[in-house]
């Protein structure tokens, strides 16, 4: 992989459900694969209408998304992207569907053509790799909330994608469930877009951060830097103090 390859570029990038509510305005971004990219801001600042765009799930109203230099105009040119950027709801319910964990593991990687027996295998070895191993057969619906978070992650991962997009992934967690998620996330993945509130996490995966208000990215540098400057983070009440 090449950690400097563009994955993604957006360009001016608008949207809103109707012209008197925009939600994003002019957002200017470019990911490489081996970016570690926070995302900051307070409820309702577009943070995860950003990351739905990023795939395809919503269409901008101004700008354009760009993925491996070519433009992303309709839902064949995001089917594409999407076997290279990964996204994990921040509700497990939305993204887990089949009976089995099995199941949902093998959903990704069985629409992308691979035979049963390399299915299976893929199912194994990823369950196995976020401390799932002999998961494969319980009901997605029984598992804890930390369980059910590794195996979205799982499910997106089987598609071995080059970076994850990760919506609030330790929202409502304990603390040793956090912890093991972290622990995934840091040695399972080189690039990542991270939404989340929680600073300490930001500090420990992510290079660089911006920081999104009212639509508008007001921000971004390094992470260190930008969760330093305690006036702009209270300023916008994503800190205490």
């Amino acid at each position: 992989m090449d950690l400097d390859q563009v994955i993604l570029q957006c360009d001016s990038v608008q949207f809103g459900y109707d012209a008197e509510r925009p939600v994003l305005r002019d957002v200017d971004l470019t990911l490489r694969a081996g970016d570690r990219l926070g995302v900051l801001g307070p409820n309702g600042s577009g943070k995860t209408t950003l990351l739905h765009l990023m795939v395809g799930l919503l269409h901008p109203t101004g700008g354009h998304i760009e993925a491996f230099g070519g433009p992303c105009r309709n839902e064949d040119d995001f089917r594409r992207l999407r076997r290279d950027v990964g996204l994990v709801f921040q509700d497990p319910d939305d993204q887990l569907f089949c009976p089995t964990v099995a199941e949902d593991v093998a959903f990704g990687p069985m629409n992308l053509g691979m035979d049963r027996g390399e299915v299976r295998q893929t199912v194994t070895t990823t369950l196995a790799r976020l401390g799932l191993a002999g998961y494969e057969h319980r009901l997605s619906y029984r598992l804890s909330l930390g369980e059910r978070r590794r195996v979205c992650l799982a499910t997106v991962l089987a598609m071995n994608p080059q970076i994850l997009l990760l919506d609030e992934p330790t929202a409502n967690l304990d603390m040793r469930s956090r912890q093991q998620l972290i622990g995934y996330l840091d040695e399972c993945f080189p690039g990542m877009v991270l939404v989340s509130h929680d600073l300490a996490l930001l500090r420990r995966l992510c290079r660089e951060t911006l920081v999104l208000v009212d639509g508008r990215i007001v921000v971004h540098g390094e992470t260190d830097q930008v969760l330093d400057d305690r006036v702009l983070l209270r300023q916008h009440g994503l800190c205490d103090g």
